[in-house]
């Protein structure tokens, strides 16, 4: 009997643990979802330019359209709904002619088809270059997989193209010192960025003690491997040493940023293990190329290429030149120069409309006491302390070694309505 009273000790959690459970749940559903309460279908704000997304194999079940976070929970409730966490410039597909005769509920008045959105496998239920689902019912232990920024597909850590897991950058405790992440096929189109400082690469963990000096001096001065390797331009035309390449972009940051008091450019103004340095904005947009090369002429190639982990304000760095920007539009990334695409903005806003949320949920509270006139808020301040005589008279009385059941909750309850009966 007493066994069985251990074995439902383990398994209970205090109030304070449950509560902050809930907390965390709400703020990772707040981050995936931007904030957006799914109330409204997002159709009539146009292409957004990120957003979560949802694919339904009930009514798609060519996995060729997707619907926005309103439409998943009012449109399509009780189907086959497949989460794809968030896409870049897409609208909400619920109702248009992937969908037969099914209209949305919410905006049923909507264009045949969104021309510009992109759809990959992962629409199907199906990621990585595996194919394999998420979460996959062959596999007992599920896998963190790691999203590219750019084609947005998801990946398994053995499936990067990487000889070993341990190439992916992260601290002593595992977690990412990278912000964002190109897989094996995008890479070949940012093989330009190897003509940028080393500080854009998040740096490798360098766990093993036994690695030689020799190797240790090869991750200091070379890129790291998982950044590509042997680049060369078509025409050799690139002659600038990284000396010359880091002077051209402090000169043209420093025109532009101001840099704060005691703090010199490219040293670490807030802690970032992921690059040796945070890297600075760089200018809007200048007529001098940082990077001193017409990427549409002579773009740097590779004899092999590998995944890409960028460091922390990556995109701030880029060339804004019109030759670089002429670029990124035909090679069509150009959504790097925005900073609302990128994930940690998304859920830095995320976060901002949590708080706000939050904010006006407690004015609504504040506004009711001050409506209510003298004798109510009497009898709500003393509801509320009858409330909390009655819980810790309860908890002094139980017994610890115990799980609270419904039961207790009920009698709670029950006794509160007995007090308020007898006044």
């Amino acid at each position: 009997m007493a066994d069985v009273f251990e074995e439902e000790a383990e398994q209970t959690v205090s109030i304070q643990e449950y509560l902050k459970d809930v907390e965390d749940q709400e703020l990772e559903a707040d981050l995936v979802l931007g904030g957006d309460e799914g109330k409204e279908c997002t159709y009539i704000k146009g292409y957004m330019k990120r957003q979560a997304i949802f694919s339904c194999l009930t009514c798609t079940m060519d996995g060729n359209a997707g619907v926005c976070t309103a439409c998943s929970l009012s449109c399509h409730d009780g189907h086959e709904i497949v989460e794809l966490w968030t896409k870049r410039n897409f609208r909400c597909d619920c109702g248009n002619s992937k969908f037969g005769e099914f209209f949305c509920k919410l905006f049923p008045n909507k264009d045949i088809e969104n021309v510009e959105n992109s759809y990959n496998h992962n629409f199907k239920g199906s990621y990585c270059t595996c194919g394999r689902p998420y979460p996959d019912p062959d596999i007992e232990e599920q896998e963190e997989m790691i999203q590219c920024c750019i084609c947005e597909d998801w990946f398994h850590e053995e499936h990067l193209g990487l000889e070993s897991s341990d190439e992916i950058p992260r601290d002593e405790e595992g977690e990412p010192l990278y912000e964002d992440f190109i897989c094996q096929t995008c890479s070949g189109v940012f093989s330009f960025l190897t003509l940028y400082p080393k500080s854009i690469w998040a740096g490798v963990r360098q766990h093993d003690a036994t690695v030689n000096n020799n190797k240790e001096k090869d991750v200091l001065e070379d890129p790291p491997s998982v950044c590509g390797s042997s680049q060369k331009l078509e025409n050799d035309s690139y002659s600038h040493n990284s000396q010359q390449m880091d002077h051209a972009i402090t000169n043209t940051v420093s025109e532009n940023v101001p840099v704060g008091k005691n703090t010199f450019l490219g040293e670490n103004t807030e802690k970032n293990e992921g690059s040796s340095q945070v890297i600075q904005d760089a200018s809007p947009s200048s007529s001098t190329c940082v990077i001193g090369v017409d990427l549409l002429v002579a773009p740097p190639v590779f004899d092999g290429s590998k995944p890409m982990f960028l460091s922390k304000n990556w995109r701030d760095i880029l060339c804004r030149c019109e030759k670089c920007v002429d670029f990124y539009t035909q090679k069509c990334i150009n959504f790097l120069l925005d900073k609302e695409d990128s994930i940690v903005e998304y859920e830095k806003m995320a976060k901002q409309k949590r708080e706000e949320k939050l904010h006006q949920q407690e004015g609504v509270e504040l506004n009711l006491l001050d409506k209510l006139g003298h004798v109510g808020k009497m009898e709500f301040l003393n509801g509320v302390a009858d409330m909390k005589n009655e819980i810790h008279a309860f908890l002094e009385s139980f017994d610890p070694s115990k799980p609270i059941t419904s039961a207790d909750v009920h009698q709670v309850f029950e006794n509160l309505a007995k007090k308020r009966r007898r006044v």
